[in-house]
């Protein structure tokens, strides 16, 4: 289903990638929350609006054709740069920066601001949910076992403060090409939305794959 793309740059490019598109990123985050927040005269606004018009220009000068969509290095280095949840380059994305291990789990501190507002002061229920499927979704993977969502249920216990939160998530079970996950966004008095979802191998990516491996 997906084309697998392999690009071949070195640990330094890498890590000039990240510092300059990264820190791109990273400035147009600031601007959004800027804009959100900003008191500035409305004739301060439309000079502003001119000059963010002159520097998407200028971006547009070259660009890809459609999604950044991932590749991966040689050594196996992910390159999901356009990832709404973890993306190096997606001003949209928090980002979330995700830790892993072997048996099975997937964590993440985070700082959610002004942009993911839902109720007053609270983390939009929709982004809660986006960024447990990813989370839930790496814990998956780490336990050597990969899927898509199949189905992601959530309980609301209370409202997320924006601010800094924890995400944590860990396999519970398998069935066949089939992976039970659970996890949770917690402040620091505790879970505020809990998430069980069900992750499946797509049918494209099964050849080859053994079933005893998911169970």
């Amino acid at each position: 289903m997906f084309d697998e793309q392999i690009d071949d740059l070195t640990d330094a490019e890498l890590a000039r990638e990240r510092e300059v598109a990264g820190g791109l990123a990273q400035a147009t985050r600031g601007l959004v929350d800027a804009v959100i927040r900003s008191t500035v005269s409305e004739e301060e606004m439309l000079a502003v609006t001119a000059e963010v018009e002159a520097l998407t220009a200028r971006l547009r000068a070259s660009q890809i054709p459609g999604s950044f969509g991932v590749s991966h290095t040689p050594d196996g280095t992910v390159r999901g740069y356009g990832n709404a949840v973890v993306g190096l380059r997606n001003a949209v994305a928090p980002p979330v920066v995700v830790h892993q291990s072997k048996e099975g789990r997937a964590w993440a501190d985070i700082h959610l601001g002004a942009a993911y507002e839902g109720p007053p002061g609270l983390v939009h229920g929709g982004v809660s949910a986006l960024v447990l499927d990813q989370v839930a979704g790496e814990a998956a993977a780490a336990g050597g076992t990969p899927g898509m969502t199949g189905t992601l249920t959530l309980r609301y216990r209370r409202g997320t403060p924006l601010g800094d939160l924890h995400v944590e998530c860990w396999i519970t079970g398998h069935e066949g090409f089939k992976t039970f996950v659970s996890g949770a966004i917690s402040d620091a008095d505790g879970p505020t939305v809990e998430a069980e979802g069900i992750f499946i191998l797509p049918r494209w990516a099964r050849e080859g794959a053994k079933p005893d491996r998911f169970e």
